[in-house]
């Protein structure tokens, strides 16, 4: 366990050990003189979910993938599951239980159908390519996406992607999700669907999202990310 964080109650989110924690994250793009992130301190406890919002360009989804392993830090520290992540490897054995949505699904929807593309993930995980359809027939299903299975992800609405890209991550064993504005497109009933799965899924989460209304329905805490820093606020 890393020090400092084992044991006892969270004194930020108000739960035990957190599921994922950064600590004085520093991070600035190359080319540019001012840091994005400029000592981020978060927590996420394993029974709730953060809605993380704050202005474009304030750096919620770099704040993301670097969470991901997707990009490195300048400098901090990233704990998923009472463990550093520091090296390539350290996050490639972390994000076998983090399901992550990308705010661009198209990265997500590569196969020649959408069953291939959600089957795609267990296939790599061992299992049989019959058991693999099964789970993300039933996957499709609980978006109620089975009438998509046959299609071609780029034949799809905006919507449509999202909710087949959501698939694609509910479809695997994980622990732990990251969603990076997951009700863009989204119609109401879209939206609808998205939060009744996050509902009968119920895994901590980190929800960036400008979506207030969606943040106040799924998120049980929630933060400001303003001038590189973190701080909670009230509500959303």
């Amino acid at each position: 366990m890393t020090p400092g964080l084992s044991g006892g109650r969270d004194a930020a989110a108000g739960f035990a050990e957190p599921i994922f924690a950064v600590e004085d994250l520093r991070f600035t793009y190359r080319g540019k003189d001012a840091p994005l992130l400029n000592g981020v301190d978060l927590r996420l406890g394993r029974g709730e979910r953060l809605g993380l919002t704050g202005r474009n360009g304030s750096g919620k989804s770099t704040l993301l993938h670097i969470g991901a392993g997707l990009l490195k830090a300048d400098g901090g520290r990233v704990i998923l599951e009472g463990r550093e992540c520091v090296s390539e490897k350290d996050f490639v054995a972390a994000r076998r239980y983090l399901g992550y949505l990308l705010q661009n699904t198209e990265d997500m929807l590569f196969c020649s159908s959408i069953l291939e593309d959600v089957a795609f993930g267990p296939c790599n995980t061992g299992m049989s390519e019959p058991e693999a359809e099964r789970a993300a027939y039933a996957a499709l299903a609980r978006l109620g996406l089975e009438h998509l299975a046959g299609r071609n992800g780029q034949s799809l609405s905006g919507g449509e992607r999202k909710l087949a890209a959501l698939a694609c991550v509910l479809v695997m064993d994980i622990r732990l999700l990251f969603l990076d504005e997951p009700t863009d497109d989204l119609d109401d009933a879209a939206g609808e669907r998205l939060i009744r799965a996050l509902e009968d899924c119920a895994l901590p989460a980190l929800v960036v999202s400008h979506d207030r209304r969606f943040l106040r329905r799924v998120c049980t805490r929630f933060c400001l990310l303003q001038d590189g820093c973190v701080r909670d606020i009230p509500s959303a």
